[in-house]
């Protein structure tokens, strides 16, 4: 793209030179001009580079996370070493306030970490011994001792700093278009410079002629038009990244704003992946908090999932869970334990079998929910139940809302049986969900959509959505996912809220807002520019000046530059919407389901 500029400055230089010679006119003699025209382009130039240079700040941020040192523990003392110095398998003490200079599990304390910086979610998480943390996260509240389980270019820091570069760097239909267009741009004002050049000519204007060509090559830069696509996309990048978004395609970024359908698959997606205390009954005068820390403390010294659950739930009540004794677990039937002088049995239906006791009535109605059901007894007398379900984000029924509110169909796939679909499709106010569907059926569901003349995104997180991911026209992979099916998405999320699906949409549309307004810029200035260079309004009187001519092209690359920097005023941060109200019931019979209306 310099080389029009290059053609200007050499044609003015050799007619100013020519004319100090005395071997042209000395109307011939440009050096001012020359001076000033250079001047206004290094201005310009310097201006355009610092909005590109603006853009790779979030690389620069992200590289700026790790900690200039770390504390290693060493038999009894800790040394001071630096992040690079560390191995798999060290263990480092991380001090409150302190970043984690690695990726590693927590093997001592808990902590509130800062993760925004990673995921984009702007609350502090809560983690404790056996949880992952991050490189990069700030421990807010208390220290930890952290086991080293990766470094240097396998953290995950590293690898969010190589998607946004690639994608910074990879190409797209929009980008392909401005550089063809940039092409014919170049041979377009090579053109009008030279019929410039032989029209005033032939006028006998020769002095006139170099002025005017000169103009004309200097105004047509396609600068403009070569910066509209790759500064937005740079910019829409980095805030991308700076929002836990990870744009690994720029096709796919690029997509997102026609997605007409999202696919969002049950488990680790719209819900949490893990079991949890969904709702508590009990029977006589029990009260539901007794009767949650009761087997709070009967399950807590198990390591089955559904016992974290329950203890989990009477922490989350804030209720002390009392020391148990003589603890029993016996496989299919439940646990046992003396609690404050009374027999504690937390369990299923071989329990309520073997000690002869009846479920409370409400178990059927969760049953039809797909529900684990357990009860409590409190020597050998039936005083509660608890219902136990993969549980529902909260966020989702609000992602679903808003997406229904911009016209997008939103539709739930899993291989959960019917009434576990039924029940988390209603919850989250999904009209349309395909239940019992096998892991290498998915990718044939999303094509199923995609013959429906729909353009379909797909967000899942395990090996088994990878296929699926492929297959449809944006995969979107949960950040905490497998790297199967990390690596068959275009896009990943760092966090697990699946809001962040409407920061993708809205950051794509807003991108593509801004590469418009760039091209017609960038295109109608040169239709208009170009003749007004070329001195089609002479006649009239009206001549645009060489110095007007440089400063207009400097302008123009500003006004494009300028324009994609308002991308940063674009929050990608997912906002607390109105909750969906829960459909009504799915009468449609089959595997797959649509609500009828």
């Amino acid at each position: 793209m310099m080389l029009l500029i290059a053609l200007a400055i050499t044609v003015a230089f050799v007619a100013s030179w020519g004319a100090s010679l005395g071997l042209l006119d000395h109307d011939l003699d440009f050096w001012w001009e020359l001076a000033l025209l250079i001047v206004i382009m290094l201005l310009g130039h310097w201006i355009e580079m610092r909005s590109l240079a603006q853009t790779t700040s979030a690389l620069d941020s992200l590289a700026a996370l790790l900690p200039d040192e770390a504390e290693r523990v060493e038999g009894d003392g800790v040394v001071v070493v630096r992040p690079a110095e560390l191995e798999v398998g060290d263990v480092v003490v991380i001090r409150p306030g302190g970043r984690v200079p690695a990726d590693g599990r927590i093997v001592s304390g808990e902590a509130d970490l800062d993760e925004s910086m990673i995921t984009g979610e702007s609350r502090a998480v809560r983690r404790t011994v056996g949880d992952p943390v991050v490189a990069g996260t700030v421990a807010t509240d208390s220290g930890l001792r952290v086991n080293i389980t990766a470094v240097g270019e396998d953290t995950a820091l590293a690898g969010i700093r190589r998607l946004v570069a690639d994608a910074q760097n990879s190409s797209s239909r929009a980008q392909r278009i401005a550089d063809r267009a940039a092409g014919w741009l170049f041979w377009f004002a090579l053109g009008a410079g030279l019929l410039t050049a032989i029209v005033w000519t032939a006028l006998g204007m020769p002095d006139e002629a170099v002025v005017r060509t000169i103009t004309v090559l200097v105004i047509a830069c396609p600068h403009a038009l070569g910066l509209a696509i790759p500064l937005v996309v740079s910019i829409a990048t980095e805030r991308a990244a700076r929002s836990g978004v990870l744009v690994k395609d720029r096709l796919a970024l690029e997509s997102m704003r026609t997605v007409t359908t999202v696919v969002f698959d049950k488990t680790g997606t719209l819900t949490r992946g893990e079991p949890a205390v969904t709702a508590v009954e009990v029977s006589g005068s029990w009260k539901s908090d007794d009767v949650v820390r009761l087997a709070a403390a009967a399950e807590n010294d198990s390591e089955h999932p559904l016992a974290k659950a329950i203890v989990a739930a009477a922490r989350r009540r804030g209720l002390p869970v009392p020391p148990a004794n003589d603890f029993r677990s016996s496989p299919a039937v439940g646990v046992s334990a003396m609690i404050e002088g009374q027999l504690v049995q937390v369990g299923g239906p071989a329990l309520l079998e073997e000690q002869g006791a009846d479920e409370l009535a409400v178990a059927g109605s969760w049953r039809l929910d797909g529900a684990i059901i357990l009860h409590v007894l409190i020597d050998r007398q039936v005083v509660g139940a608890l219902k136990l379900a993969d549980e529902i984000r909260p966020e989702s029924r609000q992602a679903a809302a808003a997406l229904r509110a911009r016209g997008i169909e939103v539709v739930m796939i899993t291989g959960d049986a019917e009434a576990v679909a039924r029940s988390v499709a209603q919850q989250v106010g999904i009209d349309r969900y395909f239940a019992g569907v096998r892991p290498e059926n998915k990718s044939a569901e999303v094509e199923r959509l995609q013959r429906e003349s729909r353009t379909v995104a797909m967000v899942g997180d395990g090996v088994n959505d990878a296929p699926a991911l492929a297959m449809a026209d944006v995969g979107i992979a949960i950040g905490a996912g497998t790297d199967v099916a990390i690596a068959s998405a275009g896009v990943i999320l760092a966090g697990d809220d699946p809001r962040s699906v409407l920061s993708i949409i809205d950051l794509s549309r807003a991108a593509y807002r801004k590469m418009r307004q760039n091209l017609w810029w960038a295109a109608g200035y040169n239709l208009i520019a170009v003749p007004l260079a070329a001195g089609v309004l002479a006649p009239i009187g009206f001549v645009l000046p060489m110095s007007v001519g440089a400063i207009l092209m400097s302008v123009s690359t500003i006004v494009v530059a300028l324009n994609a920097q308002l991308l940063r005023r674009l929050d990608l941060t997912p906002r607390d919407l109105q909750p969906a109200v829960p459909h009504g019931q799915f009468t449609v019979p089959g595997r797959e389901h649509a609500r009828q209306n």
